[in-house]
């Protein structure tokens, strides 16, 4: 039986992944939320660590406000880079595996098709920055042992996300002007927790992943989809450029991400982000 070590465990992505953990059975599970751990004390980091004593480190903690990272880049390095690499630290003393998430931002989304696992990197803000200070610190401290899981677009039922948005909004306005000029791949939580579960218990090689729904889309595209699902005219969501919204972070163009590694590992790949969606409804609009 494999102990499992979850900090953020109160986030989207970590509600879900200690609920299929716990749903699973035959797992022990540490989660760890924002008030049971600070990760950017490196004292309490160790502490949680060793008293745990896990296999696996899951990190879902993360700074997540893109457009503040902009003018709080220090803050955002201490979660995203400074924290993770005190993690990584400690699990390389234990001997545990780490699993770090991270994020398509770390491109910068100028590609015509979709990024390799060992593409180049260039992130257009400072979240992304962070984040590839993330990356860095677990592939340098945990060569045999750390994984980065780059993923993309996550929605889910907890927290705030573009779905649950649209969802709300559309019983508010009679349209709604959606970017059409970014392309990613919608993810719902649940199925990134399962896949990551899936790597964990893999024989897979220690390195970069990706994990993100198959297909793609645009935000227009996904929040069409949404007003579908609603039983709404989906006419009533109209597209826009980026030009229209002024953001203190600049988006990148293309985010969809390639899944070469993941098939090479033989995982299971990730469902199409409709089917996703669908599946993921009930939970999203509170009637599962």
């Amino acid at each position: 039986m494999a102990r499992w070590l979850v900090a953020g465990a109160g986030g989207m992505l970590g509600t879900d992944l200690v609920s299929r953990l716990g749903g699973e059975g035959g797992e022990h599970v540490v989660a760890l939320g924002r008030a049971d751990l600070d990760i950017v004390d490196a004292r309490a980091v160790r502490e949680a660590v060793m008293t745990a004593k896990p296999d696996i480190v899951v990190n879902c903690a993360a700074w997540t406000l893109v457009d503040e990272a902009e003018t709080r880049e220090e803050e955002a390095q201490a979660v995203n880079g400074d924290a993770v690499q005190e993690i990584a630290l400690a699990c390389a003393e234990l001997g545990a595996r780490l699993i770090q998430p991270s994020t398509d931002y770390v491109f910068s989304g100028t590609a015509r098709e979709p990024y390799r696992e060992d593409g180049q990197t260039g992130p257009l803000n400072a979240y992304g920055r962070t984040k590839l200070a993330g990356e860095r610190a677990v592939l340098s401290t945990l060569p045999d042992s750390g994984f980065v899981v780059r993923t993309a677009w996550l929605y889910g039922g907890s927290g705030r996300n573009f779905v649950r948005t649209i969802i709300s909004l559309a019983g508010e306005r009679e349209t709604l002007d959606v970017v059409d000029d970014q392309r990613g791949q919608p993810t719902w939580t649940d199925d990134l927790a399962a896949g990551l579960i899936r790597l964990a218990r893999s024989d897979a090689a220690p390195g970069v992943y990706h994990a993100t729904s198959s297909g793609e889309t645009t935000w227009y595209g996904l929040a069409r989809e949404i007003f579908t699902l609603l039983g709404a005219d989906p006419d009533r969501v109209r597209p826009v450029s980026s030009a229209a919204y002024t953001r203190a972070a600049v988006r990148p163009p293309y985010s969809v991400l390639g899944h070469a590694r993941w098939a090479a590992a033989g995982l299971e790949p990730m469902r199409e982000w409709r089917e996703a969606l669908r599946q993921a409804w009930p939970v999203l609009v509170g009637t599962g």
